[in-house]
């Protein structure tokens, strides 16, 4: 599903867009847009969603209370008050089947920026080495790996997996190749050979894990010397990784800090997608009363997951991604934050505005010596 929907729906996006301008920090951009457009009416359901159930929890809780003590021993009255509450305000529910729906979207739209022609496309294969006389009793199930659309010029790309027949399991001294292959089957090696340059996307193998148990050549071959796990990797360069794009060094650079130096664009980028994040979440509670935890919430979050991007291996040109759907989102949750609201919303909505904080109300009353509702009656 992610990879049809990455080869068939958002690399021909981008290969459009980088026909229009030779750019693919630009193609990025441009395809960024496109999807959040096509993916708006989603995610303005989703915004106002949240916005409605914010309003209307302190309400909800209370009479939902209400009707499970008065209809206690009528389940059926119970739930049939329940269904006229959910009408009423709506399900807390409803605003997680448009994300549901875009989310095979929006992992295809991550796969395809994370892959060529943006960042080198790693092929991973784990392998098992058993004794040769136990090899024997193992019935042979191939394997396939995951498809990845790879790039040999701006306009040709293929689908190429990487493929053992017999399987990942393999005896002592027994010698498989790996073979990379277009879905059809067709050589990899015979693709690049139709292209002046496709000897610049050839895969370095190497043993990223095992390298006591297993030896892999510069063809992809691999050759068994003792029993245990190990995993292979065939890594095809991406054809724009190392492409620039405004103050960004390279799309497919990944970390922030390399070999004891500080990738500058990386840490702006991550920092940009912070700012955009703690904007976000302050429009989203733009006229609305004032809730002191969600408030130490937002100010928490946009830090520990931006804390978070600072070491996760990201290209450059997701976090390009990230931080460009961040200002659309911004943008979209200010302009659903000046819609008006349903009669009876706006309603409670006034009603909260007008009364003062739980915080101003907790000082008042102890101001006065007053006891508050959930304080113990004293013993005096």
């Amino acid at each position: 599903m992610i990879g049809y929907l990455s080869d068939n729906l958002l690399i021909p996006i981008l290969d459009f867009f980088y026909g229009l301008v030779p750019s693919y920090g630009l193609a990025i951009v441009a395809l960024t847009i496109v999807i959040r457009l096509a993916l708006f009416p989603l995610s303005a359901g989703s915004i106002r969603s949240a916005r409605r159930m914010r309003i209307a929890q302190p309400v909800m809780q209370k009479r939902q209370a209400e009707i499970k003590s008065r209809y206690a021993n009528n389940p059926q009255k119970q739930q049939e008050e329940l269904g006229k509450l959910m009408g009423e305000f709506g399900s807390p529910l409803a605003g997680c089947l448009p994300l549901l729906v875009q989310m095979p979207i929006l992992f295809a739209l991550f796969a395809t920026l994370r892959g060529s022609p943006f960042a080198d496309v790693p092929y991973l294969v784990n392998m098992k080495v058993l004794p040769s006389e136990q090899i024997a009793t193992v019935e042979p199930k191939p394997f396939t790996s995951g498809r990845h659309s790879i790039f040999v010029t701006e306009k040709d790309h293929f689908p190429i997996v990487a493929s053992l027949p017999g399987g990942t399991k393999i005896g002592t001294g027994e010698k498989v190749q790996i073979n990379l292959q277009t879905l059809r089957g067709e050589p990899y090696s015979k693709v690049l050979s139709r292209f002046d340059n496709g000897s610049q996307f050839t895969p370095n193998w190497k043993v990223t894990k095992g390298e006591e148990f297993v030896e892999v050549s510069s063809d992809g071959s691999v050759k068994g010397i003792s029993p245990g796990d190990a995993t292979v990797e065939g890594k095809i360069p991406g054809l724009a990784a190392k492409s620039g794009f405004l103050f960004i060094k390279a799309l497919g650079q990944v970390g922030f800090y390399v070999d004891g130096a500080i990738n500058w664009d990386i840490a702006i980028l991550v920092g940009g997608f912070g700012l955009t994040l703690v904007i976000s979440q302050a429009l989203s509670g733009r006229g609305m009363p004032v809730n002191p935890q969600q408030s130490t919430a937002n100010k928490i979050t946009p830090i520990m997951i931006t804390g978070m991007f600072l070491f996760f291996p990201l290209p450059a040109g997701v976090l390009l991604y990230m931080v460009i759907a961040n200002i659309f989102q911004a943008v979209q949750t200010f302009l659903l934050s000046r819609e008006a609201l349903p009669d009876n919303l706006q309603k409670i909505l006034d009603d909260q505005l007008s009364k003062p904080t739980t915080t101003a109300v907790a000082g008042s009353a102890q101001a006065l010596g007053e006891r508050l509702p959930f304080e113990p009656k004293s013993g005096k």
